[in-house]
């Protein structure tokens, strides 16, 4: 569908040139799904076309026009199809894609998958003419028909009840679930080719997402399985096959396909990558990510935070939020990492780095959720926000239940010790190799660590509610002149 016949049908325009847009509080009219209100999106295959209303939309509670300005929603966009071409497996491929279409239309944000969609609608659309979510649901319908053509029929159901909304978010966590589980019986050398995806790439130009058996898409709506199907039906689409090449670190996850992806996909910015190493050569993070990792220097340890937390800060004193815009953007930065939830049930989950035992702390409510990825023998070793508040606190916990970051990590996979654990003189103590850039956003300085210490306790940097300006930081050790 063109422009032109786009403005004469919606009250908004419709151009790819839009992917990317943000809506900023100040400009937004209402907010649907994000952390504030349950949200979902999902694809299901009607194999029985004369089932599909084709271009039906359904709205189920509030529209537009009944909604408070500034209110926040609960939102659920679940879509039918039906097509000779098209089978189940597809379901999660034309999901995915939601993200990229609803992104063509001006006015409206769309970020996230799954269950942790966020959508923001502007002032100025809704000045515009926007007046029901019925018209985005039938823009909507409308792209998808035009650049995926196997799709023969379409209809779609959008939901702002929120009672409705949660009681539906159960069932589509189960299909999601179902999806997953059948991915992770395959692994990387089960496989002659992994998959790029460049859907991100509109604001996340640097992103190199790599999608293999072991690691799922960082967003998490995309498995191996799920890729190659794209790749399969859509030549010309954001998934394409990337050939492994040679093995060069079978432990790090690193092939000489996947580097040549990097530097093609990154446009020279990054020239290789380490898919299972949190520490050296991680991968690139998008925006997209489910879950967030930071490494803690103070315990030389790991933790993780998950979009959606009900944990306001973790032990380094930071939000999901600001750990993500660390490393946000298609970055690779040392020390920080972002990867989807089925990450965590790999056995090849940042195994270059230790793997569980490298994990010294976990959101609570993330912890619940992946319950059954963790070893039997780490669970209780791993803090939450319960244990540990701070630093200080995280440190008394992992000694008291001896965890393995305290006398030295020995990586499992080969029986190499990565780690010394923690030295306990002062005059062993080692300085931290500290970030070469802090970046300072409205008053909270976000320290991205390009190097971080392999071993050691190194030097404790605490940056609190601080707006800092640093033309240059020199560390020595003591004695040192």
């Amino acid at each position: 569908m063109g422009e032109t016949e786009a403005k004469a049908e919606f009250p908004f325009d419709i151009n790819p040139m839009y992917e990317g847009e943000r809506v900023r509080k100040s400009g937004m009219y209402v907010e649907l799904g994000g952390v504030n209100k349950p949200g979902f999106e999902l694809v299901l295959f009607e194999p029985d076309p004369a089932k599909i209303n084709d271009g039906e939309v359904t709205l189920i509670g509030p529209d537009i026009e009944d909604m408070e300005e500034g209110g926040l929603y609960a939102y659920a966009m679940i879509y039918r199809v039906s097509g000779e071409e098209l089978e189940k497996d597809l379901e999660a491929v034309i999901e995915r894609r939601d993200h990229e279409y609803q992104g063509y239309i001006q006015g409206y944000m769309h970020l996230n998958q799954r269950a942790e969609i966020w959508v923001r609608i502007s002032k100025d659309a809704v000045k515009k003419g926007l007046k029901s979510l019925k018209q985005i649901g039938e823009a909507t319908i409308s792209l998808f028909k035009a650049e995926l053509p196997f799709i023969e029929k379409m209809e779609a159901t959008y939901i702002t009840d929120e009672e409705t909304v949660i009681q539906k978010l159960e069932e589509a966590n189960q299909i999601y679930e179902a999806r997953d589980v059948r991915s992770r019986g395959l692994h990387d050398e089960d496989v002659d080719e992994f998959y790029q995806c460049s859907l991100c790439q509109s604001f996340a130009p640097t992103n190199v997402c790599v999608v293999t058996p072991d690691r799922t898409a960082l967003c998490g709506a995309m498995s191996w399985f799920d890729s190659r199907a794209a790749a399969r039906v859509d030549p010309e689409g954001p998934n394409a096959a990337i050939p492994k090449g040679e093995c060069i670190d079978p432990i790090g996850g690193e092939y000489t396909g996947v580097n040549e992806a990097a530097v093609k996909l990154s446009s020279g910015e990054y020239d290789s990558i380490k898919l299972h190493s949190f520490l050296e050569k991680p991968h690139t993070s998008c925006g997209c990510f489910e879950v967030a990792g930071f490494y803690i220097p103070e315990v030389d340890g790991i933790g993780w935070v998950n979009r959606g937390s009900k944990v306001s800060e973790t032990p380094i004193g930071l939000p999901f939020s600001t750990v993500a815009g660390s490393v946000g953007g298609g970055k690779q930065v040392r020390g920080f990492l972002g990867i989807g939830i089925q990450y965590f049930y790999s056995p090849k989950f940042i195994q270059y780095d230790g793997g569980w035992r490298r994990v010294v702390w976990m959101a609570s409510d993330l912890k619940e959720r992946v319950g059954d990825a963790i070893p039997e023998e780490m669970k209780d070793l791993i803090a939450t926000e319960e244990n540990a508040k701070d630093i200080e606190e995280l440190s008394v916990f992992l000694e008291s239940v001896n965890h393995p970051v305290v006398n030295g990590v020995t990586r499992e996979v080969d029986g190499t010790k990565i780690t010394e654990g923690w030295t306990k003189k002062e005059e062993e103590v080692a300085p931290a190799a500290v970030a070469a850039a802090v970046p300072v956003d409205k008053g909270l300085a976000q320290v991205p660590m390009t190097q971080v210490m392999a071993s050691g306790a190194p030097l404790k940097l605490i940056f609190k509610d601080a707006n800092i300006s640093i033309g240059k930081l020199i560390i020595k050790r003591k004695g040192e002149k």
